[in-house]
């Protein structure tokens, strides 16, 4: 019963996380008239005072003298903060400049770049199924290219960058809140000297729109820590492949938002394109369940008995 619960309590905070990250775009307009780079400056700057608070009250410190010992692992933190930083300033400009389906579509295509990524970097070996998910995957940017007169940069430069910053942030192997503090670090000074040049130069939105704007921006911080404590949460509670289905709730509400709320054109090309993508998430998904249910039923075949002959597969 108490395993039920806790299983429960994580779909919940996996609703919450991925919920969350999909009705995100709702939120960035309001930011406006501020830019895409001082939005990204604010949101690392009041990330930090979040997570700050959050350590503070957890008290969780020891990890940061070890990470300062570790010269490698504090150039993948940078790194890794670089990276993400591309992927949240370039999201957040997609958004405010009409381009919510496109942003949408990277994250759909996120988890076939990370298998490419995984073959690519970490020389992994792709099932039969796997391989055809990426080919239909191929072959739904060509025609997505076709439909928009170009390659959907804005998709594919957000997949690659999110892929990459996974595979850096499996190196480092350090927990949710840790590692977005320690990335919001590295990235506080020069967002804050970004922000302080804004205002001497009398360009920061900050304070020129009223205490309701200021409040929005300084908000960024929590629109940014909640989904990753409540993705953190659910991480510990439920399985990894009920997670990899719940992931897939984000860029389903970003793709609703766009074509519902924002009207953003779905000429029938990019409807070819975006019906390739999600056959190919379907192949994909289905290989996945199936390997889990096969390594689930190895696990629960019971051991033979001292001195039985071993049974022949069959």
């Amino acid at each position: 019963m108490k395993a039920e619960n806790e299983q429960r309590t994580g779909l919940l905070y996996g609703f919450g996380a991925y919920g969350l990250w999909g009705l995100v775009p709702l939120f960035w307009p309001l930011l406006m008239p501020s830019g895409a780079v001082e939005i990204l400056a604010h949101r690392m700057v009041w990330s930090l005072a979040v997570v700050g608070l959050a350590l503070l009250a957890l008290r969780r410190w020891g990890w940061i003298s070890e990470l300062v010992r570790q010269p490698r692992k504090l150039g993948l933190t940078a790194l890794a903060a670089s990276i993400i930083s591309v992927n949240w300033g370039l999201y957040i400009w997609s958004v405010n400049n009409g381009h919510v389906v496109e942003a949408s579509l990277g994250y759909f295509i996120n988890p076939l770049v990370s298998i490419a990524i995984g073959v690519l970097a970490l020389g992994e070996r792709l099932r039969r199924a796997q391989w055809a998910a990426v080919g239909i995957s191929f072959i739904a940017v060509l025609v997505l290219a076709i439909g928009y007169g170009r390659p959907p940069w804005i998709s594919l430069i957000l997949a690659c960058s999110f892929a990459t910053y996974g595979l850096i942030k499996k190196k480092l192997n350090m927990g949710g809140l840790e590692s977005l503090t320690a990335e919001t670090a590295v990235l506080f000074l020069p967002a804050l000297g970004y922000l302080l040049w804004l205002g001497a130069q009398g360009q920061s939105s900050f304070a020129a729109h009223g205490v309701g704007h200021a409040l929005l921006l300084a908000a960024t911080g929590l629109v940014t820590a909640v989904p990753l404590v409540f993705f953190g949460a659910a991480a510990i509670r439920v399985p990894l492949s009920t997670l990899g289905l719940l992931q897939y709730m984000a860029p389903v509400f970003q793709f609703g938002l766009g074509v519902l709320y924002f009207h953003e054109a779905m000429p029938p090309e990019r409807w070819a394109g975006f019906s390739l993508v999600w056959a190919a998430l379907a192949v994909l998904t289905w290989d996945a369940l199936r390997t889990a249910r096969q390594s689930r039923a190895r696990l629960d075949m019971p051991a033979p008995a001292v001195g039985a002959p071993a049974r022949e597969p069959a």
